[in-house]
């Protein structure tokens, strides 16, 4: 038997029947789904020194299970001294089992660990169902060693869904277990 992750697990078995219910459809299929997460850094202080890409770059591989791809700038910024095609941040994009096992870390794991913690933003959404968070350091991971990280940085996180307005993918995350600001 293939291995299915909890999450997973969870959201075909409990979360999409729901979805179903509650938002009134016909086919299961309709029902909001997380698609993939996007995960980016942006290093602009890597255009003076390219270690910073390089550790980074071994910090995302550890939180994502997968090797991050080195992003350019797109055109030069002069005020920042940045050049056209000068590497500047990392992106991983997980879909399938290692996008489920992320999603479970980050939901029950990290973000509860983050300082003064008492939900994210309910606003983030961009009117097509993703959502997107951004957390201030990286060392809120449980796999980077703190002791090495010469400097915390911040990440963004953007939850991919289809099938979804902002509602019904907001009412998915919320039983994936999101933690949402209780108004």
């Amino acid at each position: 038997m293939d291995y299915q992750p909890r999450l997973k697990k969870i959201y075909e078995e409990t979360v999409r029947p729901e979805l179903v219910k509650e938002l009134e459809m016909r086919n299961p299929m309709a029902a909001p789904l997380l698609t993939k997460i996007i995960v980016n850094v942006g290093l602009g202080e890597a255009k003076n020194d390219t270690s910073i890409l390089d550790s980074m770059e071994q910090d995302i591989a550890l939180v994502t299970g997968q090797k991050p791809v080195r992003t350019q700038a797109k055109k030069a910024i002069s005020n920042f001294k940045i050049r056209a095609g000068q590497e500047i941040g990392l992106k991983v994009t997980l879909r399938g089992n290692r996008m489920w096992e992320f999603y479970d870390k980050l939901v029950n794991i990290v973000l509860p660990r983050v300082k003064d913690f008492r939900g994210v933003s309910a606003k983030a959404f961009d009117g097509k169902g993703n959502y997107s968070l951004g957390l201030k350091e990286h060392t809120i991971f449980p796999e980077i060693d703190t002791n090495k990280v010469t400097r915390p940085r911040s990440i963004q996180i953007i939850l991919v869904s289809k099938n979804a307005d902002d509602d019904q993918a907001k009412l998915m995350h919320t039983k994936l277990g999101m933690p949402f600001v209780k108004k």
